[in-house]
């Protein structure tokens, strides 16, 4: 049986057993790459230190896009009505926090493309948009459960066996 993803809203991310906090693997120091206009919880950035910058290209490891949510309108205050967005900045940068990746880490999320199809067993991998896409690269999650997010959408249950 296979899950589709069908997002209503920006993508979301449930952390179930993420080792960054406890291990010192929060960063937040590097801003976005200037062509980069939004980021979604659950997408993906390179923390490229030599560049100074988070992007898709770069030399740094891939590591989770999980910031701080901050919900100004009263009407909306759902976790899938929050994204960080460079608009929103008076300089256009945005500063996102980012959690390093350790194998074995466990998290929920429906920050796939539109449409995209899931099955237990499937692996997937950041995309060059910082989605997260079938295929096999540097870190590398496995679904282990067709789930949902606490709002009800469709997700999957993911976790990393290669960092």
């Amino acid at each position: 049986m296979a899950i589709t993803i069908e997002r209503d809203g920006y993508g979301q991310v449930e952390p179930n057993h993420l080792s960054a906090p406890r291990d010192g693997g929060v960063y937040a120091q590097l801003p976005a790459n200037k062509e980069i206009e939004i980021l979604e919880n659950g997408m993906f950035v390179k923390y490229d230190y030599a560049a100074g910058e988070c992007n898709f290209e770069g030399d740094g490891a891939w590591m989770l896009v999980f910031n701080e949510e901050k919900l100004y309108d009263e009407r909306y205050q759902m976790h899938k009505h929050y994204a960080q967005k460079a608009a929103d900045y008076y300089d256009g940068k945005m500063y996102p926090r980012v959690f390093r990746i350790s194998v074995g880490d466990i998290f929920t999320t429906n920050t796939f493309a539109e449409g995209t199809e899931l099955k237990v067993g499937d692996d997937v991998t950041p995309g060059d948009d910082g989605f997260l896409a079938a295929g096999d690269g540097d870190l590398v999650f496995r679904v282990v459960k067709e789930y949902t997010m606490p709002d009800g959408q469709p997700a999957v249950k993911l976790q990393c066996i290669k960092a």
